[in-house]
């Protein structure tokens, strides 16, 4: 039992060994050309601005720098599990190329990006290839042992690594320095492939400067908090002060005059009892329709699943609802939820041109867990954050739990608005 267990150890240090020297030559042969290209481009593309030709391209050439990164990230994650954060600024969709340009330039995040093509030219394409001839230089040595150093020298004398190699039993010196070459890889490859992830997010990664980034987006999304709060106050007063508060008062009105007319014109009075009592249920129903919009009853009754089902049946397009939650946000989550899922459909139904959307909320535990939820129509597409489509709001209302919002909608369909909150279950 004790040997298969050690084999079986063996040959997952063995592959693992073998896995981090591949993925190192692979990282090394993509590294220094695609980061002495990018860094050019963005060089390039940045002495380009003074003539106007940067103010168009510098956007997308620090995207593509950014996907670059963005790559690495992933890699350094999955391979070694070195998670590199990144501490982006988010910019409005509808901002233009000079605004464009110079806030991206002005993001610290950016910068980094730019620093790290240096370095993963330089010390990172070393790093990055020290795997691969940690793991492959012994068999060079092995092979000169074998006879390869008469071919090799020519009568002179054959350097492999520090042992100059002449004869055989230099030549076996070579073998034996191999050897222990070979040993040191088994142990160091994915040492130093991890150390190669980690010096890049010493680059990369915002450090402290994400709490700082951190600190200016709470501000700027409790600011945006402030502002929603007042504006709603104001719509609820206006609601009450022009639809149920005027019936109100319309129907105190009639009341006085039904007083005055049951003596003298019954009939009369009968008829302003009857528009009275309608009058009241119109009433009724504005302030029903006030309360669903602050909180809806069935929202605090039976959670978020139920109420997004309960929205969905009321809308003129047929939309399919899947809900895999298994259990309730806080209340402020589901509430910012819960409005969120209905502007979007409200644009989808609006704007989309679509006879069907779909509608999926589901949780995922990673990170201390996520509120994701989805939807999708097959309409005309073209949608955009900040196009005058409530999106901007529903980016907003998300940034107040530091929720994001996620929009793929090209031109001809399909639309899908993505939404994440951070939140946990109970």
């Amino acid at each position: 039992m004790t040997t298969n267990t050690d084999s079986g150890g063996l040959r997952a240090r063995s592959r693992e060994t073998l896995l981090a020297a591949v993925r190192g030559l692979v990282l090394a042969l993509v590294t220094l050309p695609v980061s002495v290209l990018c860094f050019a481009l963005a060089a390039v593309s940045v002495a380009l601005i003074p003539i106007g030709v940067g103010i168009v391209t510098t956007p997308w050439v620090l995207d593509g720098v950014r996907n670059v990164a963005d790559v690495r990230r992933r890699l350094a994650f999955e391979w070694c599990g070195v998670r590199i954060r990144s501490a982006y600024r988010e910019l409005p969709a509808d901002a233009n190329p000079w605004a464009r340009t110079f806030g991206m330039l002005g993001d610290p995040q950016v910068g980094r990006d730019m620093l790290w093509l240096l370095v993963d030219m330089t010390a990172g394409f070393t790093t990055a290839l020290l795997p691969a001839v940690l793991l492959f230089y012994p068999f060079e040595g092995f092979a000169v042992a074998a006879g390869l150093w008469r071919v090799l020298t020519d009568g002179g004398t054959y350097w492999y690594g520090f042992v100059p190699v002449s004869g055989q039993p230099t030549a076996l010196g070579a073998g034996a320095t191999g050897a222990v070459l070979l040993v040191a890889a088994w142990y160091l490859c994915p040492a130093l492939l991890t150390a190669h992830f980690r010096l890049t997010r010493a680059v990369l990664d915002p450090g402290k400067g994400e709490l700082v980034e951190r600190v200016r987006v709470l501000t700027e999304t409790r600011k945006d908090a402030v502002d929603t709060s007042a504006a709603e106050l104001r719509r609820i007063e206006r609601d009450l002060h022009d639809g149920a508060q005027a019936r109100l008062v319309a129907m105190g009105m009639d009341l006085g005059t039904i007083e005055i007319l049951l003596d003298k014109d019954p009939e009369r009075a009968r008829q302003l009892l009857a528009q009275t009592r309608q009058a009241s249920v119109e009433a009724l129903g504005e302030l029903r329709d006030l309360v669903r919009g602050i909180h809806p009853p069935v929202l605090a009754e039976r959670g978020l699943g139920d109420a997004v089902r309960a929205l969905a049946l009321r809308l003129p397009v047929p939309t399919e609802v899947t809900v895999e939650l298994p259990g309730r946000a806080d209340a402020p989550v589901e509430s910012a939820a819960y409005f969120a899922v209905s502007e979007v459909l409200t644009n989808a139904v609006k704007h989309s041109g679509a006879d069907r959307i779909w509608v999926d909320l589901h949780h995922v535990d990673e990170g201390g867990g996520m509120l994701r939820i989805s939807v999708t129509d097959h309409g005309r597409g073209g949608a955009a954050v900040g196009a005058g489509s409530g999106l901007a709001g529903v980016e907003r209302r998300l940034g107040t739990f530091d929720g994001v919002l996620a929009v793929s909608s090209p031109a001809g369909g399909p639309t899908m608005v993505t939404m994440e909150i951070p939140c946990a279950l109970s």
